[in-house]
């Protein structure tokens, strides 16, 4: 499991590059990279990582379902995830 602080600071970053994405996306079109510099790093979409919701595991991400491997693999077998089963052949 991440650190709290961990979380946070990802939860901000998504934060700030949505507030910022449509003025981000203005600034770009009309080629205004001065401007584009003096946005808060933490504005850009590039910083952020895929992020487990529920652990703030960074590796083993699956997208799809936005959590980590582990998680899945947890609440796939307790039932918890509609559709989903284990395989056997």
């Amino acid at each position: 499991m991440a650190k709290t602080s961990v979380k946070a600071r990802q939860k901000k970053r998504e934060r700030m590059a949505a507030q910022y994405a449509e003025k981000r996306a203005a600034l770009k079109a009309a080629g205004d990279y001065a401007a584009l510099d003096k946005l808060p790093k933490n504005a850009s979409p590039v910083r952020l990582k895929n992020r487990c919701q529920l652990t703030g595991r960074p590796k083993g991400y699956m997208r799809y379902f936005g959590i980590s491997r582990v998680i899945f693999r947890d609440m796939a077998l307790n039932g918890q995830i509609p559709g989903v089963k284990k395989a056997s052949w």
